[in-house]
């Protein structure tokens, strides 16, 4: 607890402060700092570390499944940590089912195992950065706790609808990208994972159904990109997200709007800031509920307010993960509009992943169906996504009928999800010179100043992109775009002893300065320190081949 404690005090002055002078960038240190970073980034219920106050949280809670037994320890360890205990009013089967904004406080989803935080602020178990951060606890032999990783997504699927955004209450309404299947399948590939076979085959028989339950969760209700057989990302929350504690965020949104009404896809509402009951009524559709939430009420600048379906594209755009970009519309408030290459990637990777698990399992009319919906979704992926004039993938607009026009790293996805033709990832390789700069793979063409925009770069994007490569036998690029990244992040270390949430491809350092959204590089970091391991095992790896095709 003390080393934990010294440690995250230095992060912390670390974040904030520059070292005197840069050391030379060295590998060496790199790694040797990444290995020892794991406890200080490991959250366990029984020494207090995990309770921490959320955005937006009022008082310390913590909730559990309303079903669930009072866990033997939780009583005392409350009492120690200062932490009130609360029970879920109602079962949670899936995402949607319940309103987390009718709770009387925000507070974290109790979870059984210990799990691994990005770092800084971030205080919870993260959707999508689990797989990640997964990958380089399997890479640095700590099985156990990968292992805990995987049970606790589980566990979130059993008791609260689905993998969440994180285990925060006010997540209850939205997931992350879908990478449980991958996460299943890399603790299975370990050799260590497991204590024999029959141990593995106990827990994926008891795992199996609720990954089904996961993935169906994106292939029904609001998730189905209208009639085009792939799936889009959707909160089923309404107006301002709960973690908002002020409208600060929502009234930067509207002020941009104005400066740029060219660029006003249709978000702005002309309304008053101190609308009569009538007014606010209207408003309930219109906009958001402004008696229900004060950043509602505030979100208001020079007579504008935020329509209805902006909030609708704010909640599916931090349900993508990309928080925040501009490729889907102005700080993504068109999201919900776009069945995207990246989601229908993972959930073709997905189905494959549970054909697989099926397989194994002996449960042959099951492994038939998840090939067949997988190659259904293959043949809309290829109809709606794949730009043969152009040789990309492009998210598609399926409000509009239209894809996108908007170059985007994601269209590497179907690379890692192994989704493409030989021919496609040809095509695909040759536009590698969009995105790759000094640091390594930028997330798109155009600096828009938000931080999933060029000249940004993100280690989970540029490892689905590397791995992507390198499945496909381009060895060289995949080693090269490695080497890149790989030296950034060195650099980043070198200069402030700290590993960032994410870097600049440009200048190939952390040296990051965001103008829309959210303006913090946050010190850690979970999903960038795993990466950095897998980026550093596929340099070592013999290459499969020796020549790009």
């Amino acid at each position: 607890m003390k080393l934990r404690t010294r440690l995250a005090t230095l992060l912390l002055a670390m974040s904030s402060t520059p070292l005197a002078f840069a050391a030379a960038p060295d590998a060496a240190k790199t790694l040797d700092y990444i290995h020892h970073a794991w406890p200080t980034l490991t959250r366990r219920m029984d020494d207090c570390s995990a309770f921490g106050k959320g955005p937006g949280d009022t008082q310390l809670a913590i909730y559990l499944p309303h079903q669930l037994p009072m866990p033997d320890d939780l009583p005392r360890i409350a009492k120690t940590c200062h932490v009130e205990v609360r029970r879920l009013p109602q079962s949670i089967h899936q995402l949607g089912a319940f309103d987390p904004a009718t709770l009387p406080v925000q507070g974290l989803l109790y979870l059984p195992h210990p799990y691994v935080v990005p770092g800084g602020f971030f205080n919870e178990m993260y959707g999508w950065d689990s797989y990640f951060i997964e990958l380089g606890l399997l890479a640095d032999r700590h099985e156990a706790l990968a292992r805990d990783m995987v049970d606790n997504a589980l566990f979130e699927v059993q008791h609260y609808g689905g993998v969440l955004n994180a285990n925060r209450s006010y997540y209850l309404s939205r997931s992350q990208p879908p990478f449980l299947g991958a996460m299943m399948a890399a603790l299975l590939a370990d050799p260590a994972g497991f204590h024999d076979e029959a141990d593995k085959r106990a827990w994926l028989a008891q795992a199996y159904p609720l990954a089904v339950r996961n993935h169906d969760l994106w292939t029904g209700g609001e998730h189905r990109a209208g009639d085009t057989g792939l799936s889009r990302y959707f909160d089923y929350g309404h107006g301002p997200v709960l973690e908002a504690h002020d409208a600060s965020y929502y009234q930067g949104v509207i002020r941009w709007l104005l400066a740029h009404r060219a660029q006003d896809p249709g978000y702005l509402l002309k309304a008053s800031q101190h609308p009569d009951a009538a007014e606010a009524e209207r408003l309930k559709t219109a906009s958001c509920d402004i008696a229900a939430s004060k950043a509602c009420a505030d979100a208001w600048v020079d007579g504008y307010r935020l329509t209805a379906d902006y909030y609708l594209g704010d909640r599916a755009m931090r349900e993508s993960g990309f928080d925040t970009d501009f490729h889907f519309g102005p700080f993504a408030g068109s999201t919900h509009h776009y069945a995207s290459v990246d989601l229908n990637s993972l959930l073709y990777r997905y189905e494959r992943d549970l054909h697989d698990f099926a397989a194994a399992l002996g449960k042959t009319a099951a492994a038939a169906h998840w090939q067949q919906a997988a190659a259904a979704r293959k043949a809309a992926m290829d109809k709606y996504l794949w730009q043969p004039a152009q040789g990309m993938y492009m998210d598609y607009d399926f409000v509009a009928g239209k894809p996108s026009t908007d170059p985007y790293l994601t269209m590497f996805y179907p690379l890692w999800a192994g989704a493409a033709s030989a021919a496609q990832a040809q095509a695909l390789h040759g536009k590698l010179p969009l995105f790759e700069q000094r640091g390594g793979l930028a997330m798109s063409t155009r600096a828009t100043g938000a931080q999933w925009d060029a000249p940004f770069g993100w280690a989970p994007t540029n490892w689905l992109a590397t791995k992507g490569l390198e499945d496909y036998g381009f060895d060289t690029d995949a080693r090269r775009i490695a080497a890149k990244f790989m030296a950034t992040v060195d650099r980043g270390f070198a200069d402030d002893g700290t590993i960032r949430e994410k870097y600049n491809m440009a200048s190939g350092n952390a040296d990051v300065k965001v103008t829309a959204g959210y303006t913090q590089n946050v010190v850690g970091f979970g999903w960038t320190n795993g990466v950095y391991l897998e980026l550093h095992r596929l340099s070592e790896s013999a290459p499969a081949k020796t020549a790009t095709p």
